[in-house]
């Protein structure tokens, strides 16, 4: 492709990004500095929706009344229902579905993932191919482990679960209603109704320890 045809293409693609942003205004969506939001043709917008600057939506997208979509996001086939918050730095991947009045926060990826009613992913997480049912909080640097090499597993994680930070969540697997998961740990059995479950290497310390001399 010569220089001409780039040009050509770049003001092409500006133009429709600047219709797209235009058509959305007149909606009623508050494009917070529009010249650095990214649409698609398909994009879905309800009520009172916010998109901060620098985020980028693909195709397949509907987000619903009042919810927010903050900065450096990016996201494509999603759907998120009402009175959702995203990112900063979030990205939503094919197949995911936010319920009313959850969050998904920063640095978090999720694919293929359920997120049921006032269920959070705070911070710093990778979820795939997962279920979160309903008031389900997940831990700051939890990870969904998906992939075995050969294919991918599924994670469930019912109502009212807690996870504690950096957890390891091996699939297939599923954690029941009320279950609370201790920080740091690496589940790979199935967890029961309001039960427990860590696994944690038992802390060592040495008293008045002296670090050996050069």
């Amino acid at each position: 492709m010569n220089t001409n045809n780039k040009l050509n293409k770049a003001n092409s693609y500006r133009l429709s990004q600047e219709l797209l942003r235009n058509k959305a205004l007149k909606k009623g969506v508050n494009l917070v500095a529009p010249e650095t939001i990214f649409l698609s043709q398909d994009t879905s917008f309800g009520k009172n929706v916010t998109i901060e600057p620098y985020v980028v939506i693909g195709r397949k997208v509907k987000i619903g009344d009042n919810s927010k979509i903050k900065s450096f996001s990016y996201l494509e086939g999603a759907k998120i229902e009402k009175n959702v918050i995203v990112g900063p730095y979030a990205r939503l991947r094919e197949g995911t579905v936010l319920k009313k009045n959850t969050k998904v926060g920063n640095f978090v990826e999720t694919k293929k993932t359920f997120l049921n009613e006032n269920s959070k992913v705070n911070h710093l997480s990778y979820v795939g191919d997962t279920y979160i049912g309903k008031n389900s909080n997940i831990g700051a640097g939890t990870i969904t482990c998906n992939y075995d090499g050969l294919k991918k597993n599924k994670t469930k994680i019912k109502d009212n679960v807690f996870i504690g930070s950096n957890s390891s969540l091996v699939a297939p697997i599923t954690l029941a209603e009320n279950s609370i998961i201790g920080a740091g740990s690496v589940i790979t059995r199935n967890v029961s109704k309001k039960s427990l479950a860590l696994t944690r290497s038992q802390q060592l310390e040495v008293k008045n320890y002296k670090r050996k001399s050069k």
